[in-house]
């Protein structure tokens, strides 16, 4: 397998957010930072408000920094729009299957030593192993 683009520093940066993050949300608002529980949410719960400025961050932060040339990231022009529906259709349908999200379960969950999202993460890693090993996508 080969790494393309390794960048540890910003990788570890970018980790160092995302943690920074999701303990902010649980230690200030009591809140897992699962993503798919957040926008679940965004229709049935009383409190749209910091949902929705959750998940507007989630969009505005990359659109800048992409805009502004600060980063790239790999191109899905190559693939037909019809096989990224389809990866994001079985993405979806995973998450409720798992009941929740990498963010929930791999950093939040396994932060707090969750065994349910302990297991979740590895069938997670399983599952995109196992992806990129039959798509011939591994190098």
């Amino acid at each position: 397998m080969t790494i393309v683009n390794f960048t540890p520093l910003s990788a570890l940066g970018g980790g160092l957010l995302i943690g920074s993050a999701a303990l902010i949300l649980l230690l200030v608002g009591g809140r897992i930072a699962g993503i798919s529980g957040i926008v679940a949410g965004i229709g049935s719960q009383s409190d749209k408000g910091w949902r929705l400025a959750f998940v507007a961050g989630l969009v505005a932060v990359p659109m800048l920094i992409f805009g502004l040339d600060l980063a790239e990231a790999y191109s899905l022009q190559e693939y037909s729009p019809w096989r990224l529906l389809l990866a994001g259709l079985l993405v979806g349908i995973g998450t409720r299957l798992g009941n929740g999200c990498t963010s929930g379960h791999g950093i939040c969950g396994m932060g707090r030593l969750s065994p349910r999202s302990i297991i979740a993460t590895l069938m997670f890693m399983a599952a995109g192993i196992a992806t990129v090993t039959l798509q011939g996508l591994g190098g």
